[in-house]
């Protein structure tokens, strides 16, 4: 049975934009990946030399919520993301370690991306006791697997990919579904 995205918005939050994917493939998935990164970079570049944008246009990181079943492809997106960006080292899935930092050299400037895996968590209050708050006020990239084990800890996101099976294709294809609720989400979204 999927994982009910809407756990994942805690305290419910107004949808800005939503789309829905349809990744054929690894290489589907790989490709959005790819868009998603290139998406991030203009909009931290716009925020950047636009004179007068306003706070809640501008970026201050992003958080970004990944809810699927087991093996949909969530951290398959994560990779395709840090690809984009520029990682050339190892991606390592952190179901044990919890987060895998990454500091990455970009044209805008040094990005921080952090990778969450909150599968083991079995109560909300092991997020908290993690100490993780500090990594989602830095102004970094947050991308946060099962995040519905966080309850209402993590706040409203400013993105959130449903990644589920797409039945119809027998190719074992995926469905994302992104929904924004933040303008920056919304603009980074526009973008993919």
């Amino acid at each position: 049975m999927p994982v009910n995205p809407n756990l994942a918005i805690q305290p419910p939050a107004n949808v800005l934009l939503e789309r829905t994917f349809a990744l054929a493939d690894e290489a589907a998935t790989l490709a959005f990946g790819e868009r998603f990164a290139k998406a991030i970079e203009s909009v931290r570049e716009a925020s950047r030399h636009t004179p007068g944008v306003q706070d809640r246009t501008a970026f201050h990181g992003l958080q970004v919520q990944l809810v699927g079943d087991l093996g949909a492809g969530k951290t398959t997106l994560v990779r395709a993301t840090l690809r984009g960006l520029g990682h050339t080292g190892r991606v390592r899935s952190p179901t044990y370690t919890l987060v895998e930092p990454y500091v990455l050299a970009r044209p805008a400037g040094e990005l921080a991306l952090y990778h969450f895996d909150l599968y083991r968590f079995t109560d909300p209050a092991e997020w908290a006791d993690a100490g993780f708050r500090e990594y989602f006020d830095s102004g970094a990239v947050c991308l946060v697997e099962w995040p519905q084990r966080a309850g209402r800890l993590l706040g409203v996101p400013d993105l959130v990919f449903s990644l589920d099976l797409d039945n119809e294709n027998q190719g074992g294809g995926r469905v994302l579904v992104a929904r924004a609720y933040s303008e920056p989400g919304k603009a980074c979204l526009e973008r993919c």
